[in-house]
């Protein structure tokens, strides 16, 4: 059993969420998954609007069987913190942030699973701006 840490905004959850957790799970080995959950704070700081909430993203996170425990991501620096902290055995991020968080590696092992293709947030906003305009 091992513990398995990712980070995300995860706002307005799709498939693809749901298949990046159940995959991070399965790494755990039947152990802990921790999810950072980017604060709304942090999100205006990255230049991420979102449309719900960090308390309703954090419910639909909580609600999930993947996932054991969410906890805030307040910056890009405390990934490391994280890690020690909960005794972290993998790190696991989507493969668009390959390479981004290899020096990771010295702490626990870290993990860039493919993203699911034809579905993602910034497309699902991009349909709702269209459906709004109409």
């Amino acid at each position: 059993m091992k513990t398995v840490i990712t980070y995300g905004t995860f706002d307005l959850l799709h498939f693809g969420h749901i298949e990046i957790l159940r995959r991070a799970k399965i790494l755990s080995e039947n152990g802990k998954l921790i999810v950072g959950l980017s604060t709304d704070e942090f999100n205006t700081l990255k230049g991420k609007e979102t449309h719900l909430t960090y308390s309703k993203r954090e419910a639909l996170l909580n609600a999930l069987t993947y996932v054991d425990e969410v906890i805030p991501e307040t910056d890009w620096e405390q990934k490391t913190l994280d890690i020690k902290k909960h005794r972290v055995d993998i790190m696991v991020m989507g493969d668009d942030w390959r390479g981004k968080f290899d020096d990771l590696r010295q702490l626990c092992d870290v993990f860039y699973l493919e993203r699911t293709p034809d579905i993602s947030s910034s497309l699902l906003k991009q349909i709702i701006k269209d459906l709004q305009k109409k």
